[in-house]
């Protein structure tokens, strides 16, 4: 089982809906065998609404289950209540973000295109500062929040089962200085600490490398068990998607292969990388 409470939710959803599209029932008819509305199923079977083990109870009567699987789904929507490390520091993290949090920390692998900013996982502490505080307005106690939360989930590439992480950056997001010169030549040597861990990779996308198989940053999470499907996350400034299905996920597969084969080599993206911070040295 999942380890989140963020990912036994959507164990918890993924259940509920197989459940009813097994029984060859709408939420709607759902909804009006137990007396709820439809929309509340629906809101069950996607996540966005809580779900109780008197839910549970309900929905499993309905269906005839067994008692094994309604205490798992039971024991599901119990765990789903409890509260992430993340969710601690309040409004330093959004409630959209900490949805992906909680999936982040389940995911066995990682495959991640950024285009204009270094990957989050691999920024110093003194990038993160920076880019929450020229980039959104918050307080400087929700910045230092933030800045907290970014610099906790880093810890996930070097525990024992870090995910098998892939990332891709733009050349550009290599060059552009945030903060200043120096802060950078600390964040470049982070990258390349981090692009020497077992289970990351690190490729650049150079500015030569000509038309590319997709725009804007994206990141694809996979889990361990076959029962969570794939799923492509993108975020904006207030707001992000969560997109699944086999059409999104293959899509996106298809365009960070493209762009895997457009980029330059582990080795040769560390080359660049270090002749960047040779240039910021002078």
């Amino acid at each position: 089982m999942a380890g989140s409470p963020t990912a036994r939710r959507r164990r918890l959803s993924i259940e509920l809906k197989k459940l009813r599209e097994t029984n060859g029932f709408t939420c709607a008819q759902v909804g009006e065998a137990l007396d709820w509305s439809g929309s509340k199923v629906n809101r069950m079977e996607t996540g966005s609404g809580r779900v109780q083990p008197s839910d549970i109870d309900a929905l499993c009567r309905f269906y005839g289950t067994s008692d094994e699987l309604r205490e798992f789904l039971k024991s599901l929507a119990r765990q789903a209540k409890t509260r992430g490390w993340w969710q601690v520091h309040g409004a330093g993290v959004p409630e959209w973000f900490n949805i992906y949090i909680g999936l982040e920390q389940d995911a066995s692998t990682l495959r991640q295109y950024q285009c204009e900013l270094l990957p989050g996982l691999m920024q110093i502490e003194a990038y993160a500062r920076e880019l929450h505080t020229t980039g959104a307005y918050m307080s400087a106690q929700d910045i230092d929040r933030a800045v907290r939360v970014r610099m906790e989930r880093q810890a996930m590439l070097t525990r024992p089962d870090a995910p098998d992480a892939w990332f891709i950056v733009n050349e550009g997001a290599v060059r552009n200085v945030i903060g200043n010169q120096a802060l950078m030549r600390e964040q470049l040597e982070r990258v390349l600490d981090s692009a020497e861990l077992p289970t990351v990779t690190v490729q650049v996308l150079p500015f030569d490398s000509g038309t590319c198989p997709a725009t804007g940053s994206f990141t694809m999470l996979g889990f361990p068990a076959p029962e969570d499907p794939d799923l492509v996350y993108r975020d904006g400034i207030t707001d992000a998607v969560y997109l699944e299905g086999e059409h999104h996920v293959r899509e996106y597969t298809r365009a960070f292969d493209g762009l895997r084969a457009a980029a330059l080599s582990p080795q040769r993206s560390a080359q660049l990388i270090k002749s960047v911070l040779k240039e910021f040295a002078r």
